[in-house]
């Protein structure tokens, strides 16, 4: 068996000052290894580090509340004031969305349901102008889909595209599902070429 030793903490020394003379001695300055270092308690991070994190006011309220004589010390801001915190606000975070773009209200169009050629013997069905009715297209197409039993997905801001030729009965579904659509704003205009 061997006995475990008590190990003391090492002491590093750095710092280099010059002389009066010009010359560079090292000073030395007495460092506590291991440094402790105090993590928060929200994001994990060295306190020092907490301001990179998008929590940062949770952090800054944790760190006042668990070690205020640290907090006083501690300048998380960097200085900089209202301009800073103003202009990271408006910045994208990463990941972010960014700027979420309005629609546009219109009114409410004809919805035009056309067939066109994919191949020479396959067919899909466009439907155009069901945005313009308030209908979420991507629910709109999940319905189409479920109900055909075949791919349906929206291909532009306005459209809709279903595999195979189902214009008859997409007309007779836009009438059953979405009653704020009236029977003479539905237009079919048949057969058409991308």
């Amino acid at each position: 068996m061997t006995d475990v030793e008590e190990s003391s903490p090492k002491v590093a020394e750095e710092e280099v000052v010059e002389d009066e003379d010009g010359d560079s001695k090292p000073e030395r300055k007495q460092i506590q290894c291991p440094v402790e270092v105090l993590y928060c308690g929200e994001c994990s991070l060295p306190v020092e580090y907490c301001e990179y994190h998008p929590n940062y006011d949770k952090c800054k309220a944790w760190l006042e509340k668990n070690f205020p004589a640290l907090f006083k010390n501690l300048s998380i801001s960097g200085g900089k004031g209202a301009e800073q915190e103003e202009d990271t606000k408006k910045r994208q975070k990463r990941g972010g969305k960014g700027v979420v773009k309005t629609k546009k209200k219109t009114e409410p169009q004809m919805v035009a349901v056309s067939r066109v050629t994919r191949n020479k013997k396959k067919f899909v069905t466009v439907i155009r102008g069901l945005a313009t009715h308030d209908i979420d297209l991507k629910k709109a197409s999940k319905q189409f889909a479920n109900h055909f039993s075949c791919g349906s997905a929206v291909t532009g801001e306005d459209e809709i595209v279903i595999q195979g030729d189902v214009t008859d009965e997409v007309i007779e579904l836009i009438q059953k599902k979405f009653p704020q659509i009236d029977e003479d704003s539905i237009d079919d205009v048949g057969e058409q070429k991308r």
